[in-house]
């Protein structure tokens, strides 16, 4: 038996990619977006709809990786009865993002800003 075989915990570790190396693609968008929310409309969360589309990213994949955000205290989410609902960086996901990203916004999903 390998170790994977004995440990179904790996898809508990969405920042680790496919791959088992490096940090997971997805995750990244997700948090450069947020961060450029956080640039252009400071104290304002982004809609779940908006973020999806300029971060590139399926709602699924994009609520699975808010989910591990707010379990790791990085990012703040409201969610409505709809299914609606908005999120934006914790303290400590500004922190994190000023520090990987520095001062300036990422771009749009395009290249350029959105």
């Amino acid at each position: 038996m390998t170790r994977n075989d004995d440990n179904d915990d790996n898809e508990d570790n969405d920042a680790i990619d496919e791959s088992g190396e490096g940090i997971d693609p997805v995750l990244v968008a997700v948090l450069a977006q947020l961060w450029r929310a956080e640039r252009e409309t400071p104290g304002r969360a982004w809609s779940l709809a908006k973020l999806s589309k300029q971060a590139g990213v399926p709602m699924s994949g994009l609520r699975r990786q808010l989910t591990a955000l707010v379990d790791s205290a990085l990012v703040v989410t409201t969610l409505a009865e709809d299914g609606t609902g908005s999120a934006s960086l914790s303290e400590a996901g500004r922190a994190l993002c000023a520090e990987v990203f520095g001062e300036d916004a990422p771009a749009g999903p395009e290249g350029g800003e959105a």
